[in-house]
């Protein structure tokens, strides 16, 4: 199956069936009587996604044939388009998500007491040279007002990231950023304390990863100063820390202290980030190409929706951008299972294809060492959204990346590459993944939902919604609808115009996304090893 037979034909091909649909995944009374009943992502799909819940014995159109469901079906959720034996294969997007574990009729729901993953161990796979870089030379590539940095490197915010060492010394990190934004917080666009448990106790891997990822949020360019606050005596020592970021971060905008070598902790942190804000007094917004932005896709409380809509769109804003030459960043491993063979297809080298094979397959070993089965996913929420297995879930997931070829494979804390799209090493958990999007240098989030979420991170972070009544329900979470693909209201070209225009005024500082009016700033780092 190639990277092109897994994108969701039917929503870039057959315009009624987005440019119809409304989204809602509860009442019917929530879709457009317009509407189709049902979605076949692709022309060799075995089952349709319903756009709005069936009674059973209700006749629905799909594709111009009549089905007669079979039982209640939510909208959200598959109906089969024809009969299935036991351990036949259930198909969407084109490729298998599953074999059915008993008899499927034609018009049956299809869920998790009926289907069930083919996915087990570690896998081998053979490379065969197939993607390159493209380019859109002479094409108009739009501008952003962003922060230069010394490094090079271009800052959607110039902000204080106050950074830790290690979780004893959380509240008075958190007391310094409450006094500083008290003190000098007009002066610039936030000051920021991001909280952690770790730092204490650590070894091994788990220390590497804490000092990775605290290094990657140290040199990012939205960080216009840093304050790093350690205790003194824990495993994450200061002078270890301040060795893996390097040179990274200018002397000039770099401060830190172990409060157990002060007398005030607070005082000596306010001072501190007073000198800071000092320093970046001088820092403006300077136009530069969309394509120094580096975009981290992520998705969350996903639902049958989201791979169908939002994360196709975030796919189509991937394409324009890497194809302007610009990058995007793709993660969470295991909801790349069942779907590697599309991104392996995209691989632009040998060496990036055997880095995504030992990426892929080192992540399944972490699984089985600690006794887990590589399929224990989706969730609850996303099981009652319409996702039955993690074939389905990954393939609605890498969506996200569109068909841009993959330039980069890097491990977790690592720096993206600047083009193309790089797959980070980090699980799927929405916190950590989101986290180790930022360390690697994404400098806006992209984070779509089904389900909704009000998590948000160091950077801006635009909750896509991929139907309509989370939108309308949850407003304070949700910055931008990708609901009204499923309604006559927007197709995939005007709704990537408008992301793409989107994502430049929050990029420039005209707009403020929902996770920055509210405040929600959060950071997880990802532990597995021994704690002392």
């Amino acid at each position: 199956m190639t990277a092109d037979q897994a994108r969701p034909v039917s929503l870039e091909r057959r315009g009624s069936d987005l440019d119809a649909m409304d989204g809602a995944p509860s009442a019917a009374g929530d879709v457009s009587s317009t509407a189709p009943d049902a979605i076949r992502v692709h022309p060799d799909d075995s089952v349709a996604v319903l756009v709005r819940g069936a009674a059973a014995g209700q006749s629905i159109e799909i594709d111009g044939h009549v089905l007669v469901v079979r039982d209640q079906v939510p909208a959200g959720h598959k109906v089969a388009l024809r009969a299935h034996a036991v351990g036949d294969v259930v198909t969407k997007y084109g490729m298998p998500i599953g074999a059915a574990t008993v008899s499927i009729a034609e018009g049956e729901w299809v869920h998790s007491h009926n289907l069930a993953t083919r996915l087990s161990g570690t896998q081998h796979y053979t490379y065969h040279a197939s993607a390159a870089l493209t380019s859109s030379e002479g094409a108009v590539v739009p501008t952003f007002d962003g922060y230069v940095r010394a490094s090079g490197q271009v800052g959607t915010r110039n902000e204080v990231w106050i950074i830790n060492t290690v979780g004893c010394v959380n509240t008075a990190a958190e007391r310094i950023a409450q006094q500083a934004r008290a003190r000098y917080g007009v002066d610039v666009d936030g000051i920021h304390a991001f909280s952690h448990p770790y730092g204490c106790s650590q070894l091994g891997d788990d220390l590497h990863h804490t000092r990775q990822v605290l290094a990657g949020l140290m040199r990012h360019p939205n960080a216009g100063g840093v304050l790093v606050l350690g205790l003194g005596c824990e495993n994450n020592q200061m002078a270890a820390l301040l060795d893996v970021v390097g040179g990274a971060i200018d002397p000039e905008r770099l401060r830190y202290f172990n409060t157990q070598d002060v007398d005030d902790e607070v005082e000596a942190g306010v001072d501190a980030v007073g000198e800071l804000v000092a320093r970046m007094a001088s820092d403006v917004r300077t136009p530069v190409p969309i394509t120094r932005l580096i975009l981290g896709h992520k998705c969350g409380g996903s639902d049958g929706f989201s791979g169908i809509s939002a994360n196709a769109l975030l796919g189509r804003l991937a394409d324009r951008v890497s194809d302007m030459g610009g990058g995007v960043v793709l993660t969470e491993v295991p909801e790349m299972f069942g779907a590697e063979d599309v991104l392996l297809a995209r691989a632009t080298s040998e060496e990036v294809f055997n880095d995504l094979v030992a990426m892929v397959n080192d992540f399944k070993s972490y699984f089985l060492r600690h006794g887990q089965p590589v399929y224990e996913n989706p969730s609850p929420g996303n099981k009652a959204g319409g996702l039955t297995t993690l074939e389905e879930k990954s393939l609605g997931a890498i969506q996200k990346g569109g068909r841009a070829p993959v330039t980069a494979v890097v491990r977790y804390g690592q720096r993206a590459a600047a083009q193309g799209l790089t797959l980070l090493e980090a699980p799927g958990n929405d916190g950590v993944s989101s986290t180790a999007l930022v360390a690697s240098g994404a400098t806006v989030l992209l984070f779509t939902t089904g389900r909704g979420t009000p998590l948000g991170f160091p950077v801006p972070t635009i909750k896509v919604s991929s139907n309509r009544t989370i939108a309308a329900k949850k407003p304070h979470w949700i910055d931008f609808d990708a609901g009204r693909l499923l309604d006559g209201s927007g197709s995939f070209d005007s709704l990537t115009d408008e992301l793409l225009q989107y994502v430049i005024d929050v990029a420039s500082g005209r707009t403020q996304t929902n996770n920055e009016r509210h405040g929600y700033r959060e950071i997880a780092i990802w532990k597995d090893g021994v704690t002392l």
